[in-house]
């Protein structure tokens, strides 16, 4: 699998609330979050990792420069102005894979289980068919959720910014895909979209095959009080 972040956000609330740290190198549990995401995805059969972060972070972009890892990686340092737009940077590293390696996406501050994890990855590698693995959680607790419709195969038929009836998953910010998925993302690019949800909801529209994949419980760190949420989440057993 090959594995890339997104951690080109400023993280401009959690600054306003005093927490000292850039996000990525926020402590959970005494590791930075993106450390953490990095020791999970080199557990999970990894080919190669990409990070993207932004230009003003200096102490992150040394940090992931001190790092050892056993698989190639690329660092790429670029302010975005959208979570789609850094992932159109990152793709452009992804463009020499062969057409049949599959790509897991996320953003620096989603906290998940790493059992959790190892069980959809191993799902997306074993799929033939599906060209995308989207997270999907019913625990909400994001300010602005991606409502996810599924049909009885939990195949993706819409994404949507306001519950409806019968209402069950939102969007978990990992996303895994094929290569077939970058050719909408240029697509999108080229018209102007703005916005992750905005290229997931082009993904259906040019009748890509989008599987959900339920995690029990994902948390994003967007607060400072997220971040003591995200530690006692990681740290129940139960």
């Amino acid at each position: 699998m090959n594995y890339a972040i997104i951690a080109a956000g400023e993280g401009s609330r959690l600054v306003q609330e005093g927490v000292k740290w850039p996000k990525p190198l926020v402590r959970l549990n005494g590791q930075p979050m993106i450390e953490r995401l990095i020791d999970i995805f080199m557990a999970n059969n990894p080919e190669s990792l990409t990070v993207i972060v932004n230009e003003q972070m200096t102490q992150v972009k040394e940090f992931l420069e001190s790092l050892t890892l056993p698989v190639p990686f690329t660092l790429v340092v670029k302010s975005t102005p959208s979570s789609m737009h850094s992932f159109y940077e990152v793709s452009r590293h992804l463009l020499a894979l062969p057409e049949d390696k599959k790509l897991c996406l996320t953003t620096v501050d989603t906290i998940f289980r790493p059992s959790d994890f190892a069980s959809y990855i191993r799902a997306f590698e074993d799929d033939k068919v599906a060209d995308g693995y989207m997270a999907v959680t019913s625990f909400i607790d994001d300010e602005k959720p991606l409502y996810i419709k599924v049909d009885s195969q939990m195949d993706i038929t819409a994404f949507c910014d306001k519950p409806f009836p019968g209402v069950e998953y939102i969007s978990g910010g990992v996303y895994g895909l094929r290569r077939s998925a970058i050719p909408v993302l240029e697509d999108c690019m080229a018209k102007g979209v703005a916005r992750m949800r905005n290229y997931q909801r082009a993904l259906v529209e040019a009748g890509l095959k989008l599987r959900a994949y339920p995690f029990p419980k994902i948390v994003d760190v967007d607060h400072a009080g997220d971040i003591a949420t995200a530690e006692a989440f990681l740290n129940d057993r139960s």
